[in-house]
């Protein structure tokens, strides 16, 4: 008969070792260090809560200046590479092994450490992929998690900022293994339990709050007329045609420019009511104007965003919140709600190739692409239709039993043709690619795969990928919205204009709009400070965001 308890044991001494420095459950932020070398083993697989935005930053600290002596070799297994820190620990040997999904402002330090060898890289996965997992072949041994506050029995409070963490915790707290939190303070009674503390093993009280990110506030006052007219194009030629609903809008300017033009171009074409009701999406300060003129029924959150916590809690009717009005957010629940629930989703990238697969991995940053992937794929497993998902299906179904015809998710790309530092958007070959080649990874990070995708928009006009019928015309609708790229002035002219015959591909004067017409004063607010005026005052931004 085999040992069936090895691991409860090991996690029991585990915990006896780390009780040392602990008062019951409370750990004091100065024994952070004492705790983790307590606690973790060489080659742990471990979980440290960087999420898109909440960061458990003072354990973070405390992983980072653990003795590589005693701890080394970990493989971390984290949503989001953010801090400094989440790195810092693979130069100093603490750890060696990555899976993660997101690591926006390390990208270009993490492509340098991977090209050099210093992380030896699992896979950059979508974050429903990386949830999976925990369940499956990546469990956490240790997992170390932020919230706001807790009690002495470590009865929990993540606030408006839940986002990863019951996932999290409930993969490593029942299956034997370890759970710390850091939280901003310890009370008597916390406002509501969000995770019970028979889940928690240790409480740190943090020297300081944790580090949350605005990453999702965009400032009005830095829209282009190039993103207005991008942004109406979209609201005419695929939200009102297809009668979109159920969505969900990437991070980025250009669907910023879209919730700002709701209330006007999209009220002068009569589309309230009927386009933009229920959203799965993080609270955009842009989308305030919409919500207090009408347009939005319902939204259901991944995460918060820095200064709306007021304004949501005022909001109940329009947001998921607690009783003590605070909003819970979820990031695996509404992963799935935007998986399965709507019907498109709309979003950026940085590279885009000639059959539509897109990343966001270039030579010089390794981002990664969080939810994209979940959210900018068509799910097989749906049952349950809808006047949009079926208008998609029956546009890209062109054989077969027209009785087992099954519906398609919108995918969007919305892109200018060129990025930052006049980078072009369309390129024959993904640099993820070459990343993988480089590397050794067996399969290429691609953000979303072209045969997900149904729609490109840029300032050139709108591809429908849907109407194309073989390979070639896909590549000449691409090539003929990507503008003067290389791959746009690639394009055969012939046929791009019998494809724009037959409405493949649609100019902004195909579809009655003017471009000397995408002017700033069509967006309800032009400034952070017009968005606080919309709120009645309850959105509070962020510092580096008023100029008043």
């Amino acid at each position: 008969m085999g040992e069936w308890r090895g691991e409860r044991q090991a996690r029991d001494a585990r915990i006896a070792a780390g009780r040392a420095h602990a008062d019951g459950k409370i750990v004091p932020a100065a024994a952070v260090v004492d705790l983790l070398e307590a606690i973790l083993r060489p080659g742990d697989r471990v979980c440290l809560e960087g999420d898109n935005q909440k960061q458990a930053d003072c354990l973070a600290r405390g992983l980072s200046a653990c003795d590589p002596e005693k701890i080394h070799d970990l493989h971390m297994v984290q949503s989001g590479i953010v801090l400094p820190e989440h790195l810092d620990v693979f130069e100093t040997g603490i750890a060696k092994r990555l899976d993660y999904s997101y690591s926006g402002p390390q990208g270009a330090r993490i492509a340098k450490m991977l090209y050099g060898g210093q992380i030896e890289l699992g896979a950059v996965h979508t974050y429903l992929e990386l949830f999976a997992r925990y369940f499956v072949d990546l469990t956490p041994n240790v997992a170390l998690i932020a919230g706001v506050s807790a009690d002495r029995d470590g009865n929990l409070y993540t606030g408006p900022n839940t986002e990863d963490t019951p996932t999290v915790v409930e993969a490593t707290a029942f299956k034997n293994g370890v759970v710390v939190a850091q939280v901003n303070e310890i009370v008597d009674t916390v406002p509501r339990v969000d995770i019970p503390g028979d889940r928690i093993d240790f409480v740190v009280e943090a020297d300081k709050p944790f580090y949350v990110e605005p990453l999702f506030t965009r400032d009005p006052a830095a829209m282009t007329e190039t993103q207005i007219l991008i942004a109406m194009m979209a609201i005419k030629g695929i939200y009102a045609e297809y009668g979109i609903k159920r969505l969900n809008h990437g991070i980025g300017f250009g669907t910023a420019a879209i919730e700002l033009l709701l209330p006007t171009y999209g009220e002068k074409l009569g589309l309230k009511g009927q386009i933009a009701t229920h959203w799965a999406l993080n609270p955009h300060p842009t989308l305030i104007p919409a919500i207090e003129s009408g347009w939005v029924k319902q939204v259901h959150c991944f995460g918060s965003e820095v200064g709306m916590d007021r304004y949501i809690r005022e909001r109940p009717d329009i947001f998921f919140t607690g009783a003590d009005g605070s909003l819970r957010s979820n990031r695996a629940f509404c992963q799935t709600a935007g998986l399965y629930a709507c019907d498109m989703f709309i979003g950026a990238t940085l590279q885009i190739d000639l059959m539509g697969h897109s990343s966001t991995i270039t030579q010089s940053r390794v981002a990664g692409f969080g939810g994209a992937p979940n959210m900018g794929s068509d799910p097989h497993g749906r049952r349950h239709h809808s006047h949009a998902w079926m208008k998609a299906g029956r546009e890209g179904q062109i054989v077969g039993d027209p009785a087992l015809m099954r519906g398609r998710k919108l995918v969007v790309q919305l892109v200018e043709t060129f990025g930052d530092k006049l980078v072009p958007t369309f390129v024959e070959k993904l640099d993820a690619l070459e990343l993988a080649r480089k590397i050794g990874l067996e399969l290429a990070p691609v953000m979303i795969y072209a045969d997900d995708v149904t729609h490109i928009v840029t300032e050139e006009g709108i591809a429908n990928l849907l109407l194309c019928r073989d390979a070639d015309e896909r590549e000449q609708a691409i090539r003929g919205v990507a503008g003067y790229t290389a791959v746009g002035r690639g394009r055969d002219r012939a046929k791009v204009e019998a494809l724009r015959a037959r409405g493949v591909i649609r100019r902004p004067e195909d579809l009655g709009i003017e471009p000397l017409d995408a002017d700033r004063a069509l967006l309800a607010a032009k400034s952070i400070k017009d968005l606080v005026h919309w709120s009645g005052g309850l959105y509070e931004p962020p510092a580096r965001f008023r100029n008043w």
